[in-house]
């Protein structure tokens, strides 16, 4: 299938579960499925003669509805506006009007949020009735991240300080706010059960991990030296790793899961020397995979008294590198095991493995531009 002239790429988003991406264009908006790759279904629309623009495109899951706000040269619907489309009848079912542009929407299945610039409101998906207002700090990206599981629902979004995470606690009724990074932030992104939250500052080289019931952060990455645009962070769904994208074109992937031997407290430092072997005298997978990344971070670290934080840093377990022309992109976890589907806004597709026990480059699956539906497997 090839499309008669080329279309411009206006958002790219994975649905909740990584499992299905939804790309908003100058002419509609288009859903694919990632494992196996395929488009599953696409809607062109015509505003008064001419293409009508999806800028936000949100899914909800594998369902009928999606959450659409217009964009492009000529958007098919208002910019302030939040249209919950049900593509079973081709129609909209619900609309919000704001006063300014949105910057992003999130959903669950119970839960509606709009994400304006200085402020976002969280809406009941079954009546569109206002349940939460909250304000921030000047959020033109539309930093927020919303829970996807059903167990807990838990909302983190800037606060109203430069570097600030609001984490709100739904179902306990209780607010966090931790002070995540001196400068700006650039991304967020929470586990799929929101107990671990992600955060990466405007300069672009700290990822820290917190634990959003009581705020506690858990673990520092280092990226990189140099300062660089984190476009996404992504946990597995079992959150054993962390991937990030950024304009530096390599996508990063952390080991986050690290096992406590058996006697010792939780969150305690494990005891310096070889490591306990199970049963046979083997180590397991995991006990390699810990060891390795364990060594990323520990090259330096016996000149961590006198040389600079930089040396002593839990680097990338994995690492895969795109092409130097790759723009704007998204990563997600693939269904199968140890892979990543990563996304660009100019049309294009990687599909790529790890190997979870040494790391190091990642393995290219396949790739294609799904804009063009031209797809070579490697």
């Amino acid at each position: 299938m090839t499309d008669s002239k080329d279309q411009e790429v206006l958002a790219v988003r994975f649905n909740q579960d990584y499992g299905c991406f939804a790309c908003g264009t100058d002419s509609g908006f288009r859903i694919y499925n990632c494992d196996p790759f395929t488009e599953t279904f696409r809607r062109e629309f015509d505003n008064g003669g001419d293409k009508g623009g999806i800028g936000q495109v949100e899914m909800l899951f594998r369902c009928n509805i999606l959450a659409l706000a217009g964009g492009g040269r000529n958007p098919m619907y208002p910019p302030n506006k939040v249209m919950i489309w049900d593509d079973h009848q081709s129609r909209c079912i619900g609309e919000l009007s704001f006063r300014s542009e949105v910057r992003a929407v999130r959903l669950r299945r119970d839960r509606v949020v709009v994400v304006l610039e200085h402020k976002i409101y969280v809406y009941n998906f079954a009546d569109l009735k206002l349940l939460h207002t909250i304000e921030t700090i000047a959020n033109p990206k539309g930093i927020c991240a919303l829970s996807p599981n059903s167990s807990q629902t838990v909302l983190a979004c800037p606060g109203l300080h430069r570097g600030e995470v609001r984490v709100e606690l739904y179902d306990l009724k209780r607010t966090k706010f931790i002070a995540a990074h001196d400068g700006s932030l650039s991304s967020i992104a929470l586990t799929l059960d929101g107990s671990r939250l992600v955060t990466t500052s405007e300069k672009g080289t700290i990822i820290r991990i917190f634990d959003t019931s009581d705020g506690t952060q858990t673990k520092e990455l280092r990226r990189g030296a140099d300062r660089a645009v984190i476009y996404s962070l992504a946990f597995s769904p079992d959150g054993e790793f962390l991937a990030t994208s950024s304009d530096k074109g390599t996508v990063h992937v952390y080991v986050i899961k690290q096992s406590q031997p058996s006697g010792s407290p939780a969150g305690g430092s494990q005891a310096s020397g070889p490591p306990l072997l199970p049963h046979g005298g083997e180590t397991s997978e995991e006990d390699s995979r810990m060891k390795a990344a364990a060594n990323q971070g520990s090259v330096f670290a016996f000149a961590k008294s006198f040389l600079p934080k930089y040396f002593g840093s839990e680097w990338s377990f994995a690492q895969f590198r795109l092409p130097e022309d790759t723009p704007q992109c998204i990563v997600a976890f693939g269904a199968k095991k140890n892979t990543l589907i990563i996304v660009g806004t100019n049309g294009t597709f990687f599909k790529c493995s790890f190997d979870p026990v040494k790391g190091g480059e990642c393995k290219q699956e396949s790739y294609c531009m799904f804009i063009k539906q031209e797809q070579t497997d490697e």
